[in-house]
């Protein structure tokens, strides 16, 4: 498995610092992956879903640390390089490419 793309959505908060969609062997796409700022450094949060009780559980994730180890360094980077770039000025029309996805939307069953 290769993550073939990373795409870095920066936000300006406390912990959050950023969204991250990947795109796995060109053929599969993963969202809401987040970069947080935490007490330790920056980490890697999967994207993730609060249960009834109210924890969250992760939807998507590496099996193992071998993989998240990977993926973590690919996404750390890109993070690190798009905060580098110079700010792009909101009424320039590449301000809307850091716009995160719309999520498709699904036909109503029938």
């Amino acid at each position: 498995m290769e993550i073939t793309e990373v795409k870095v959505f920066p936000v300006n908060e406390e912990k959050l610092k950023a969204y991250i969609t990947i795109v796995l062997d060109n053929c599969f796409v993963v969202r809401d992956l987040k970069i947080i700022g935490g007490n330790a450094g920056l980490f890697v949060a999967m994207p993730s879903k609060r249960r009834k009780d109210g924890a969250f559980k992760d939807i998507a994730h590496p099996l193992n640390q071998e993989t998240r180890t990977v993926m973590e360094k690919k996404i750390l980077e890109a993070y690190l390089a798009e905060i580098k770039k110079p700010p792009r000025e909101a009424s320039s029309p590449s301000s809307q490419e850091s716009e995160p996805d719309p999520e498709p939307q699904s036909e109503p069953p029938k």
